[in-house]
C-alpha cells in the first residue's frame, strides 16, 4: 500500500531526510552576481587549470561533492549513494565525478531539472530506509553546454534576447536520515509536458508548461496555496519563463506575484552582466539552493520553500531533425519545521 503517496503526483515523506551539508562551486560570471555572497567557492578562471572545459566541469562538480561531505562533517565512506547527473553526453561528467570517489552511484538524466530528480529519489530512499547519509549533485558549464547544444564560442553566434546564459557552477547536498534541517518533506514529480516549441534560444518557452502543471498540481495534491510558501521559484525559466508562469497560473486561480522567483533571473544581473532572459542549466538551480536558499533557511529568513526544477529534454540529433523540445518540472517542499 502507497501510504506516503498523496494526490496524484505527490509523495509526503514520514521521516523527512534533513539536510546536513551543503556546497556550491561557480565560475567567474556567477561570482559577479547578485548572489556571490552566498557560494563556497568562485573560480578565477572555468578552466581551473584543465586541458578542456568538460574536464573542468568534473573537478568542479567532484570538488563540490568533497566540500558538501565535508561540511557534513562526514567522509566518503559515510556515504551510501550518490545521484548525480548533468548535461553532457551520456552525463559524461558525473560518471567520471563517481569515478574517482569510490561511492556507489545512481546516474541521472533530467537536464536542467536534474538537481531535484536527484533529491527526490535520494529523499525517498531515506525515507524508505535504504540508506542513512546520501549526497544529490548535479552541473553544467557555460562552455561545454554551448558546443554541445548551440555552436561552438569560436563560431560567434548571434544570441536571441530569449536565449540564456549556462551557468557555470555545480552544486551539492547531503541528505540525512536524522538531522535539525531544513527538511525535505513533500516530493511532486513532474509529467512530460510538450507544446510544439522548438527553438533552442527559448527554453523558458518550452519548460514553462511542465513548471505550470507540476506547481498546480503540488497545490492539488497538498492542499497547499502560495501563501503557505515564503518562496515559489522554479530552475531557469529566466524573464521569458517566469512571464508565462505568473500569467497563466492567475488564470488557474494561483497568484504567485507575492513570492514567485526563477533561480535564473535571480543568479545573473540581467542588464549589467548581458545575459539576456537569464541563466540556465544544471547548475542554476543547484547552486542557488546550495547557495542561496539552504543559507536563508539555516537563517531562519527562509523557512517554507517550494523549489521546482525545470528541464528541457531535447538533443542535438532530435533538435536537428525537426522534434519539438519535452519539458519537465520536478518539485520539493524544503522546510524548517515538520509535523
Amino acid at each position: 500500500m502507497a501510504e506516503k503517496r498523496i494526490g496524484l503526483q505527490t509523495v509526503k515523506l514520514l521521516n523527512p531526510p534533513s539536510i546536513i551539508g551543503a556546497y556550491t562551486i561557480v565560475g567567474p560570471k556567477e561570482g559577479e552576481g547578485p548572489l556571490k555572497d552566498y557560494f563556497d567557492v568562485v573560480l578565477e578562471d572555468d578552466m581551473w587549470g584543465q586541458e578542456s572545459f568538460e574536464k573542468s566541469e568534473v573537478k568542479i562538480q567532484e570538488e563540490a561533492i568533497k566540500g558538501a561531505i565535508l561540511k557534513a562533517n562526514l567522509s566518503p565512506n559515510d556515504i551510501q549513494y550518490i545521484f548525480s547527473g548533468d548535461l553532457l553526453n551520456q552525463i559524461s561528467t558525473s560518471s567520471y565525478t563517481a569515478r574517482q570517489l569510490n561511492i556507489a552511484y545512481f546516474g541521472l538524466y533530467g537536464a536542467c531539472s536534474t538537481m531535484i530528480e536527484s533529491l527526490s529519489l535520494g529523499s525517498m530512499v531515506i525515507d524508505g530506509g535504504f540508506a542513512d547519509k546520501v549526497v544529490c549533485a548535479t552541473s553544467s558549464h557555460f562552455s561545454s553546454a554551448e558546443r554541445q547544444f548551440r555552436f561552438p564560442l569560436e563560431y560567434g553566434s548571434q544570441r536571441p534576447f530569449s536565449s540564456q546564459w549556462t551557468v557555470t557552477g555545480a552544486g551539492a547536498t547531503v541528505i540525512s536520515s536524522s538531522g535539525n534541517g531544513p527538511y525535505i518533506t513533500y516530493i511532486t514529480t513532474g509529467k512530460i509536458m510538450d507544446f510544439g516549441i522548438k527553438d533552442t534560444n527559448n527554453m523558458g518557452g518550452a519548460m514553462a508548461p511542465a513548471a505550470i502543471d507540476t506547481i498546480s498540481q503540488h497545490f492539488k495534491d497538498t492542499g497547499y496555496t502560495p501563501d503557505d510558501y515564503d518562496l515559489i521559484i522554479t530552475g531557469d525559466l529566466g524573464l521569458v519563463g517566469k512571464k508565462i508562469v505568473l500569467e497563466l497560473m492567475k488564470k488557474s486561480g494561483y497568484d504567485l506575484s507575492k513570492n514567485y522567483s526563477d533561480c535564473g533571473i535571480k543568479i545573473f544581473d540581467g542588464v549589467e552582466q548581458d545575459t539576456h532572459a537569464g541563466g540556465s542549466g544544471c547548475g542554476c538551480v543547484a547552486v542557488v539552493l546550495n547557495g542561496y536558499i539552504y543559507k536563508e533557511m539555516l537563517k531562519k529568513n527562509l523557512n517554507r520553500v517550494l523549489v521546482v526544477a525545470t528541464g528541457a529534454l531535447h538533443s542535438p540529433i532530435t533538435v536537428l531533425q525537426g522534434e519539438s523540445i519535452p519539458g519537465i518540472a520536478h518539485a520539493i517542499t524544503v522546510d524548517n519545521l515538520i509535523d
